[in-house]
């Protein structure tokens, strides 16, 4: 973490609307950066498409863009907000202070959400026996970044988003629920989110904070790492991590767990391969070993 960034945050303020959450089932926490077409296309899809009433809440990083005046005029939205742009780590616990129900969700401002994507998730809850579980929503890219997402373009922003193209085909498109959930959007249980403490503000702004979110669940006892691929959301893209400082995430990871994240999500959390059931503890090649032994006399030598 670049000390000097941080060192004088400021302050974050809240506003929780006096109605009750308590008809709700997920806290939804989005936090957003000037980014208000998505953010709005974001929450109409929640309301849209969710089977079940659930709790909004969006930290709002600066909203100079409008952000803030149309958050403010939304009374079924809760919100944190900071004059300047802290980051997803610090936003999300923040937006943690307003959380009113038992399962905390992490979605990104650039997502939509497609029908029913809430009552898969909540529906393979009920089918398991205990909390300690991190599941995952399945993205549609226009660029699958990863073996986790579906390949598909129906638009790079709201502008020009094909909408009604997406919502015929989303259920199309054929993929087996995968092993290995960490990115957005996901869904922990509130308890465990609080035991392993949220998301670590070593890795603001926050690259890297993702599969140290995961180590830290792997680290509290959890193995049921599942992507479920009948819970779908359209992903545009990252659209604000090229306008941030990026911090030295790689590194931060190698010198606090001892090793690469991609150690850690390939042989921990095989991430992408089919889904098999509860993870075990991994068999780690000598010659991966060795190599990460050599990164972190290397990540010694950095500082985020």
């Amino acid at each position: 973490m670049d000390v000097n960034a941080y060192d004088m945050l400021p302050m974050i303020s809240s506003s929780a609307r006096t109605v009750s959450r308590s008809s709700c089932l997920f806290s939804i926490l989005i936090p957003t950066w000037n980014n208000l077409p998505y953010l709005q296309c974001c929450i109409r899809s929640i309301r849209k498409h969710s089977a079940f009433p659930h709790q909004i809440i969006v930290h709002i990083n600066e909203g100079t863009d409008g952000t803030l005046d149309w958050i403010k005029a939304q009374p079924d939205i809760d919100y944190t907000y900071s004059s300047q742009n802290i980051g997803v780590c610090f936003a999300l616990n923040a937006a943690r202070a307003l959380v009113q129900t038992d399962y905390i969700v992490y979605l990104n401002d650039d997502m939509y959400v497609c029908p029913g994507w809430d009552r898969v998730l909540w529906e393979e809850i009920q089918r398991l026996p205990d909390k300690y579980f991190f599941l995952s929503a399945t993205a549609i890219e226009p660029m699958a970044s990863s073996a986790c997402a579906i390949q598909a373009d129906f638009g790079s922003d709201p502008e020009h988003f094909r909408e009604d193209a997406l919502l015929d085909r989303f259920q199309q498109f054929e993929k087996a629920d995968w092993v290995g959930a960490t990115w957005p959007p996901n869904i922990v249980h509130r308890e465990v989110w609080d035991l392993v403490g949220g998301y670590s503000i070593e890795f603001s702004p926050g690259m890297y904070s993702d599969p140290d979110f995961s180590m830290k669940l792997w680290q509290a006892g959890v193995r049921y790492f599942k992507g479920l691929s009948a819970s779908r959301v359209y992903h545009f893209g990252s659209k604000s991590t090229g306008r941030i400082r990026k911090n030295k995430g790689y590194y931060t990871f190698i010198r606090k767990w001892g090793m690469t994240s991609s150690t850690f999500t390939r042989y921990y959390l095989h991430r992408g391969e089919p889904f098999a059931g509860t993870l075990r503890l991994p068999h780690i090649p000598l010659g991966i070993r060795w190599k990460n032994t050599w990164k972190k006399l290397v990540a010694a030598c950095y500082t985020s």
